[in-house]
């Protein structure tokens, strides 16, 4: 699987796909019968070296958390099983106390998977097209938890029937703004250069100056965000004099 040919230098990751058989069952009451048969299905199975650094990194943190609580007698019960997994205790000779290892042939044993993740799909063959799908429903996801956040759109209490109708359409808008610009970076390759939370910081510093009676005045745009611009289609804002 890990081989150039499975590469993909936008997303730097690899990937292939298997195609697979889905023993489909299912009760339908409204008819009182049961169907089953079998569905095709797409297994796209993909290795991100970046992920399996964080999945290490992750492991690391809990054996230093697991060997702590047991140093400083402060077990927590939802570690307990884990102790035994990943920890064991070795006396020393002709001293009072254990001490505590990691049982490397387990950590061996679980780092063979990471970096490794799966999507399903039934209609989609590519295994970049569904992780390109994935990541942008997952994006939009997260998007509209942090706006609804930000705009209090998850409290039931509103002043109005009214203001909660304009705090839906501001959410609206701004996921479309979000969607596009995603879509955007995708089509001109901008993610080799950005993330999208990159992006936003490069921009996110231009300063305006507005004030009654006054043309709108901003800030001078660095090279990097004037390229932004241009790669994106738009024009640089500039003052107007």
């Amino acid at each position: 699987m890990n081989t150039w040919n499975n590469y993909s230098p936008q997303y730097d990751l690899y990937s292939c796909t298997r195609r697979i058989n889905w023993e489909y069952s299912q009760e339908r009451s409204y008819k009182e019968d049961h169907i089953q048969g079998t569905r095709r299905m797409y297994l796209h199975l993909y290795y991100s070296s970046e992920r399996a650094l964080e999945d290490e990194r992750r492991l690391n943190v809990l054996l230093f958390q697991l060997q702590n609580e047991l140093d400083s007698g402060q077990r927590n019960p939802d570690h307990e099983k884990q102790y035994f997994q990943i920890l064991r205790y070795k006396k020393h000779a002709g001293k009072r106390g254990v001490q505590i290892i990691a049982k490397q042939e387990v950590i061996e044993e679980a780092k063979k998977n990471y970096g490794y993740f799966a999507l399903i799909s039934n209609e989609v063959k590519d295994a970049i097209g569904a992780f390109v799908i994935y990541r942008n429903k997952d994006l939009v996801e997260k998007a509209f938890g942090d706006l609804k956040e930000r705009l209090n759109c998850d409290r039931l209490a509103v002043s109005s029937e009214l203001s909660l109708d304009r705090k839906l359409f501001v959410e609206f808008i701004a996921l479309i703004f979000l969607s596009y610009v995603k879509k955007q970076m995708h089509d001109i390759n901008l993610f080799k250069t950005y993330t999208l939370q990159e992006l936003f910081d490069e921009l996110d510093v231009i300063e305006c100056f507005e004030q009654p009676g006054y043309d709108l005045r901003v800030s001078e745009l660095t090279s990097q965000q004037i390229a932004v611009y241009e790669a994106m289609g738009f024009s640089p804002p500039s003052s107007s004099f």
